[in-house]
């Protein structure tokens, strides 16, 4: 460092810029192995544009204003605070594996040999003068704590309460922990938690990072980044989650559940709390549970005519079992506690067995699953039936012993109800006989076999219509009344107002009601398909068919009934999307296609 802080003062010297007292007080300040930049910078000899011009053209090092600089949002990705500080340097861009950096001193090769093995790039080295590096180096990492302080100040206006598992009161955390060095903390993950609320997501990631730590919110089925908080705040946002959820903070090596009621502007929300180690540090999903949500019927989730009217048949009926299929997240639960709140009376006893209680209801005795204690789907559901229901609601059916059990519930005066993860209505009924169930019990005590699909609900302040060609419309399943009909049409453009052209989502539902010709079928051994096509010759409306018209209708998207319904029977999967023709088309006359979300 000394032989810089020399040649420094040497080109001072030779070119005459300091006078005999300037040139002693800045040779002892060399000698010393301070800054001579910072001495002549600090004694007004020259100017920082002066100074830094003329080291530049005499060290053959190209000269960068650091004042004048504008850095990169993800800046911080490419260098730490900590790693930026040992080398002295500031990084400006970064191109591939280039990373352009500014220092006060080009010639420490073993600085830079150590940043190139750290970052793993190829240096570009720009010459900065120390006081600017120091106010820059102050500017880029700073603004990261201010960013935070400025998030924590938006957080005061939030009203959040959070009842915690460890107690039975309901604590309000700002007043609770107001003098407490966590107050930080405490105010990052209730805003973390609001803003994931106002968002209408349906679960929030907490993701560790190598260099960063991100919050993704999953909105509409969609995920999107929202943040990133300070890298160093990770453990600490964890710890404080773990809390909330009433889970051990000392155990970093293996998986966690648990769950944290928040009452937010009046409304009380239930959070699923799932914590997972990865190898940059613990990620934490926490799955939003809105009993809001519960309050609508079954007349408004979105189902078409002839599929409701099957439902409601079904819930009627006396005994029997009603399954509702599908992937998870497809709202299968909402659609069962929607027709639970529709059959509640004081005249029914209606109990729950669920993994977990995803929300409470009011007069409805609901039991929660621990394998742990003993506590299984078929130990719990053989129990239930001992308590006299009327009604009984099994979460998920998982294996062979409870929907054995759940069987032979239905054939003995029961309504059951229940979930299965299968592709669609008639390929339930082929699991079940694959599951050990007799094809004559399949029969005897199913009344309906559901499978249901959400689908993106288009904007309506920003939607475009678009042009269709009807060989199109034929191949992805649209018939020739459909066509003649000329329907509009719509594509996703995207506004302030909508996520990507979308704004919500609906229910799609395929109702298989098992009447005779069915039963009849089951009992033979037919397979699914042979199933399929007789329940749609007596007027079953597919999945595919509900997604296609809801797009004919305007509800959404062709492009989001293709995605939502690719497990159908059709081999619609490799035939081109009619946005994406439609926008090649488009394209190919002169205009510039707007994006579609699919």
């Amino acid at each position: 460092m000394i032989s810089f802080h020399r040649r420094v003062l040497r080109i001072l010297e030779e070119g005459g810029y300091l006078d005999p007292s300037a040139l002693k007080e800045v040779s002892a300040a060399a000698t010393r192995g301070e800054s001579v930049t910072a001495m002549v910078l600090q004694r007004k000899t020259m100017s920082e544009p002066d100074l830094l011009g003329v080291l530049c053209e005499r060290l053959a090092v190209p000269p960068v204003d650091l004042d004048r600089v504008e850095f990169q949002p993800d800046v911080h990705e490419w260098m730490s605070e900590e790693l930026a500080k040992r080398a002295g340097c500031v990084p400006i861009a970064k191109m591939g594996t280039l990373l352009t950096i500014a220092v006060s001193n080009p010639f420490d090769v073993v600085k830079q040999d150590d940043l190139r093995i750290a970052t793993g790039c190829e240096l570009r080295v720009c010459l900065a003068l120390e006081p600017q590096v120091q106010r820059a180096m102050d500017r880029l990492y700073k603004k990261e704590e201010q960013d935070l302080n400025q998030l924590l100040d938006d957080q005061d206006d939030h009203d959040i309460t959070v009842k915690e598992q460890k107690d039975d009161e309901v604590t309000d955390l700002g007043a609770a922990t107001a003098d407490s060095q966590d107050a930080p903390i405490v105010k990052l993950v209730n805003m973390i938690i609001y803003q994931g609320i106002k968002s209408k997501a349906s679960d929030i990631h907490v993701e560790p990072f190598e260099k960063r730590v991100v919050v993704r919110y999953r909105v509409d089925g969609s995920m999107h980044e929202a943040m990133s908080p300070p890298k160093r705040l990770q453990n600490s946002i964890a710890s404080r989650l773990k809390i909330m959820a009433a889970l051990d903070i000392a155990e970093k090596k293996r998986p966690q559940d648990g769950k944290f009621q928040v009452k937010v502007e009046g409304r009380q929300i239930d959070f699923r709390v799932s914590v997972l180690p990865t190898v940059h540090g613990e990620k934490v999903v926490l799955r939003i549970l809105d009993s809001s949500n519960l309050g609508r019927s079954l007349d408004t989730l979105g189902f078409e005519p002839r599929a409701l009217a099957d439902f409601k048949a079904a819930i009627d009926a006396p005994y029997g079992m009603i399954l509702v299929t599908g992937p998870t997240g497809s709202g299968k639960t909402t659609t069962l506690y929607s027709a639970v709140k529709e059959m509640l009376t004081p005249e029914m006893n209606f109990v729950t067995v669920e993994d977990p209680v995803e929300y409470q209801l009011e007069g409805v005795n609901q039991v929660q699953v621990n394998p742990k204690r003993g506590m299984t789907f078929a130990g719990a559901l053989r129990s239930i039936l001992r308590q006299d229901p009327d009604i009984v609601m099994v979460g998920e059916i998982r294996d062979t012993e409870t929907i054995d059990i759940a069987v032979k519930a239905a054939l003995t005066g029961h309504l059951v109800l229940s979930t299965l993860h299968t592709n669609d209505a008639a390929s339930t009924i082929t699991r079940m006989c694959d599951m050990g169930v007799d094809p004559f019990m399949v029969s005897s005590s199913t009344l309906l076999v559901s499978a249901q699909r959400l689908m993106r609900r288009l904007c309506e302040h920003c939607r475009a219509p678009m042009d269709a060609p009807a060989e199109r419309l034929r191949e992805i399943g649209y018939t020739d009344e459909d066509i003649d009909g000329k329907p509009t049409f719509f594509r996703a453009v995207g506004c302030p107002r909508c996520n990507a052209g979308y704004a919500g989502r609906f229910a799609i539902l395929e109702t298989l009601p098992i009447r005779d010709d069915i039963k009849r079928l089951i009992v033979g051994g037919k397979g699914a398909l042979d199933i399929r096509n007789a329940a749609v010759d007596a007027g079953m409306i597919t999945l595919r068919r509900c997604a296609l018209l809801n797009a004919m209708r305007g509800r959404s998207t062709i492009d989001e009934a293709l995605r939502v319904t690719l497990d159908d029977r059709r081999k619609v999967g490799e035939a081109e999307t009619v946005e994406a023709s439609t926008e090649a088309e488009h394209a190919t006359a002169g205009g510039a296609p707007a994006a579609e979300a699919d």
